[in-house]
């Protein structure tokens, strides 16, 4: 892929709505393409001269290492930026920022808070702008999920996710969504107060009926047989802290648990969780360090998954 040319030159991903099941699929082969080069210990300098514009309101560990570790290793130059190194969004508004980077840098990531600020950068800088995570959506993430899938069972049409926990946040919105754009049939077990909202609903079941994916949202445990992997998330996210009492009273039922494992009634289902985690809370220690885990898995492939949308769009 030395003289690798870029399929998706010029888009940005802000969530996965605008982006086909064969792009998707296109984004994965090519993420796969380099975990096996970087595995092989091969040495790609396609951001040579490149530049990008890394910028972080929400702190993060895999995000930020992905980014900045496979632009680097491709020969480019990333620049952090935190809310305190910039004037986003207070001295200088988020329209005037993204027009000065947009002729400094060849392309944004952005994790922060309202979808509204990567979406606005991406109107008016006038390059790529990547969603690093936003309250409504986390593309990055789930993409390396679905690679993992991948990996673990070599297809992904067919397969039954089931997200535990808090069905309204980031990573269960852009589970919904992905699943439902690639085929795979996609549950959420959540008490009702944290079903997800009727608009994500209402986006993803037409993409669902295309894929032929079923979309289920319950707080009936009997949505959790046949999963072949059950996935979680904190149960609090940041910028929540103050409902972390009334959370865990709520959630402490949707747990990943051997029990929860067992009721999937799959010898072979796996367990997934974007990280960090709050072992004890949304998942237990034994099913955490079990051999049906993938987390490290995942965790890893955020890494290949970002090159490779970094490749695809640059």
């Amino acid at each position: 892929m030395e003289n690798f040319k870029a399929p998706f030159k010029g888009r940005s991903l802000l969530n996965w709505i605008d982006w086909s099941p064969a792009e998707i699929s296109k984004l994965l082969d090519i993420s796969s393409q380099v975990k096996g080069e970087s595995h092989r210990g091969e040495i790609h300098q396609r951001f040579l001269g490149k530049t990008i514009a890394l910028i972080f309101e929400k702190r993060s560990t895999r995000t930020r290492s992905s980014f900045e570790t496979a632009f680097g290793e491709e020969g480019g130059h990333p620049v952090f930026m935190s809310t305190d190194d910039i004037q986003l969004g207070g001295k200088e508004s988020i329209k005037d920022t993204a027009r000065v980077l947009g002729r400094m840098f060849n392309a944004i990531e952005f994790r922060g808070f309202k979808q509204e600020h990567v979406e606005q950068l991406a109107e008016y800088a006038g390059i790529p702008v990547i969603n690093g995570l936003t309250d409504e959506f986390h593309p990055t993430q789930v993409l390396a999920d679905v690679m993992t899938l991948r990996e673990t069972f070599e297809t992904l049409k067919g397969l039954h996710l089931v997200f535990c926990g808090d069905g309204r946040n980031n990573v269960a919105r852009s589970l919904m969504l992905i699943c439902s754009k690639l085929g795979i049939d996609f549950s959420i077990f959540s008490p009702k107060e944290l079903f997800p909202d009727k608009k994500i609903c209402t986006i993803c079941d037409p993409f669902a009926k295309e894929s032929g994916a079923k979309i289920t949202v319950s707080d009936d445990i009997s949505v959790v047989k046949g999963a072949n992997c059950l996935y979680t998330d904190v149960w609090v996210s940041m910028g929540e802290e103050s409902l972390k009492e009334h959370r865990i009273q709520l959630l402490h039922s949707y747990q990943v648990n051997a029990d929860l494992m067992q009721a999937a009634r799959n010898k072979d289902v796996i367990f997934m969780h974007c990280l960090p985690a709050v072992k004890g809370q949304e998942v237990t220690e034994d099913v955490f360090e079990s051999t049906a885990s993938r987390v490290w898995d995942q965790a890893e492939n955020r890494k290949h998954t970002i090159k490779a949308i970094m490749l695809g769009i640059m």
